[in-house]
């Protein structure tokens, strides 16, 4: 069985593009199975196992299949974004086995973000993978490489100092306003979505205490909940096009396909408003605002790519924090690529490991019948519990120890060495 990785990202598409492919989170489930039934190309679809993984700053596809499946993975892809392969290759990328690991474990270690060690992406990857799992297209292989992306995560997060200076994007947002208006506290701020980064940016802006803010959300009980977190008034999506007026400062992220803010409510707006300046925040993937928005005198329009200049301020403070991130997943994918080749088929070594465990199994049953044949005969259990103990010990024992005493003199220190790895962990035999 093959690993890979297929996606782009903030890096390699730009932002239109990125929206082709973005998964809403009630498409995803729906999207793995059809993925799974073309990868599988007419054979048994349980031996693909796939994951996607669908933020603002990237779509990727994890998948364990077959090697002949991989080519199938860039066709569907660009089906699913209705774009050629030959487009999509130009802004894609695919990585295998130790590069698809390293991979994951740098994306949720943050190491991959626009914003270096933020950590929101580590909680999208856990949705991503309870998604995959509820839709029973997570197995084995996949599940331990993302068990162990977050095991390398949490240790890159708890040994290291990557995102003690990031800068997220919310507070990248407060930042470019700032530099346009000098006094919050008579400002009027809109966010339009009720998801986790307006949640996130609502915050931020709350902390400068604008005159107002309003939460515009489609399902308006989630809408009403923010609001009441944050003290905020709530708005009707449907009102959103003659009420924009009102706002200096509009923030949206929603999972809508098309965009909902025109550019015709957005003249309307600037006219109302006797051209007095919109600032306004779209960090939906694809777009809530309407790109030609950024065109109107007066209106300053900023897109999750728009930040990544502000984002970037003070990586090279983080980059011996990012040495030490390395280091740790180096090591995380070197165990990993171990693990895989263990379950090769192809592997000489899996037949053997086979053998011992079934002989460890026999000696096991043997054992446990004499112990019951000792425990029926009335034996005392704690002899019982000592002679089974020292059954196993002798029978585990009985191969290496007979290497030793029967080998020659040329091979006894290189058998030595070996039986020492195996049963002292590596300590020198003690000479007498």
């Amino acid at each position: 069985m093959a690993v890979w990785t297929l996606g782009i990202n903030h890096n390699t598409a730009p932002l239109d593009l990125r929206g082709r492919f973005a998964f809403a989170m009630d498409q995803i489930a729906p999207a793995l199975h059809g993925l799974r039934q073309s990868l599988a190309g007419g054979q048994s679809p349980e031996r693909v196992e796939t994951a996607i993984l669908s933020t603002c700053n990237r779509t990727e596809i994890y998948c364990s299949a077959p090697a002949a499946a991989q080519e199938a993975t860039l066709d569907w892809m660009a089906k699913s974004g209705g774009i050629n392969v030959y487009e999509l290759a130009e802004h894609s990328y695919t990585l295998e086995k130790d590069l698809a690991a390293r991979h994951a474990f740098r994306v949720a270690s943050g190491l991959d973000s626009m914003v270096l060690g933020e950590a929101q992406i580590l909680g999208q990857m856990k949705n991503a993978v309870r998604i995959a799992d509820e839709a029973g297209v997570l197995g084995t292989t996949l599940n331990q490489l993302f068990q162990r992306s977050f095991a390398v995560a949490k240790e890159v997060r708890s040994s290291t100092e990557i995102g003690a200076h990031s800068i997220s994007m919310a507070a990248a947002a407060v930042r470019l306003a700032s530099q346009l208006f000098e006094d919050f506290t008579k400002l009027k701020v809109l966010f339009v979505g009720a998801g986790e980064m307006v949640e996130l940016v609502a915050t931020h802006f709350a902390a400068q205490n604008p005159q107002a803010m309003v939460i515009a959300n489609r399902t308006l009980e989630r809408g009403e909940k923010l609001a009441a977190r944050l003290g905020a008034h709530t708005l009707r999506i449907a009102d959103l096009p003659d009420s924009l007026h009102d706002f200096d400062i509009v923030v949206s992220c929603t999972a809508s396909s098309v965009p909902i803010i025109g550019l015709g409510a957005v003249e309307r707006a600037l006219k109302r408003r006797r051209n007095k300046p919109i600032f306004m925040v779209d960090l939906a993937v694809p777009r809530d605002i309407e790109p030609e928005v950024q065109q109107q005198d007066n209106v300053y329009l900023y897109t999750v790519d728009d930040l990544a200049n502000v984002v970037q301020a003070g990586k090279a403070n983080r980059q011996a924090a990012v040495a030490q991130a390395e280091a740790i997943i180096d090591s995380g994918v070197q165990n990993f690529v171990r693990w895989l080749e263990l379950r090769n088929a192809d592997n000489p070594v899996v037949p053997l490991i086979q053998q011992i465990h079934s002989q460890a199994d026999t000696w096991s049953q043997l054992e446990v019948a004499r112990a019951r044949r000792m425990l029926a005969k009335g034996e005392d259990i704690d002899a019982v519990l000592q002679a089974l103990a020292s059954g196993m010990a002798k029978k585990m024992l009985h191969g290496a120890v007979t290497e030793l005493r029967n080998s020659d003199v040329q091979e006894r220190a290189q058998t030595a060495q070996l039986v020492s790895r195996m049963f002292l962990r590596g300590e020198t035999p003690t000479r007498h």
